[in-house]
């Protein structure tokens, strides 16, 4: 599944490839992945101009010149591609056109292409109750300390819950709670201000890493490329070497996902 990283590096690549182009055309092959029926979504966006592409936690955004905003979210995963004209693959359940090059996307399992009038942004069930973006500049070190403030639950399950901060899931997590000595059962109230420092820190860097490298190696990216983040210090290295003590790096489950640990360096 596509993570922070991921989703950032495709909206960036998408702001460079379709700002101020019109959409001329759309093809829907699979209507339950939009938010209207076909009809009316083509009505609505035919004509429409990019103005700006970001993304926010595991959605992409495209805003056009309107305000009306198309909301793309890939699910278990999607090969989302830019195509100079015609599309090279004929697997896809959405096309857009645009006056020349061509946008496809194709869903492993499920997504949602969404489009949203701008006066509906902030009612937009799934994407109006998101946290701050793990990566936004606005979310300071000071703002996550106020949004661990009188917490009571696990800290892997607040950090992957997008409600509280969006962009993280089940594949970074692991390190990030590696590489600061926690425990992804401990419990918020026990972690000191100094390691709540120290954890958003270190999840900024894994972050920032991992969109610098164009993300995970089982991902593409818009031209069909590879991510260069292929190995992880403990994540889905279960029996293998712990990195900082040598011990046996533990499979456990914490709540219904599987988390990777070492019980020496994770206590």
């Amino acid at each position: 599944m596509p993570e922070l990283p991921e989703i950032h590096n495709l909206a960036r690549q998408m702001d460079t490839q379709l700002r101020e182009k019109s959409i001329s055309a759309i093809e829907v092959r699979q209507e339950k992945c939009l938010n209207l029926s076909s009809e009316d979504f083509e009505r609505g966006i035919i004509g429409e101009i990019i103005e700006a592409v970001d993304a926010h936690g595991k959605w992409i955004r495209v805003r056009m010149v309107s305000g009306k905003h198309l909301l793309l979210n890939l699910g278990m995963g999607a090969d989302l591609l830019y195509h100079d004209g015609e599309p090279s693959t004929d697997a896809f359940q959405v096309r857009l056109d645009l006056a020349g090059p061509s946008l496809t996307v194709r869903f492993w399992w499920f997504g949602h292409v969404h489009l949203v009038e701008c006066d509906e942004m902030d009612r937009h069930a799934m994407t109006a109750v998101l946290g701050p973006d793990a990566l936004d500049d606005d979310f300071t070190e000071e703002r996550f300390l106020v949004l661990l403030e009188g917490r009571r639950g696990r800290i892997k399950s607040f950090l992957t819950n997008q409600r509280h901060l969006a962009g993280i899931g089940n594949v970074y997590i692991q390190d990030i709670l590696y590489r600061t000595g926690l425990h992804p059962e401990r419990k918020i109230p026990t972690i000191p201000e100094e390691k709540r420092r120290e954890l958003y820190q270190v999840m900024r860097e894994n972050l920032e890493e991992a969109v610098r490298l164009g993300g995970l190696s089982y991902e593409k990216d818009l031209y069909e490329r590879p991510g260069g983040v292929e190995g992880f210090l403990v994540g889905y290295r279960e029996d293998e070497a712990c990195p900082g003590c040598g011990g046996a790096i533990e499979k456990i489950r914490v709540g219904s996902t599987a988390s990777y640990i070492c019980s020496q360096c994770q206590q």
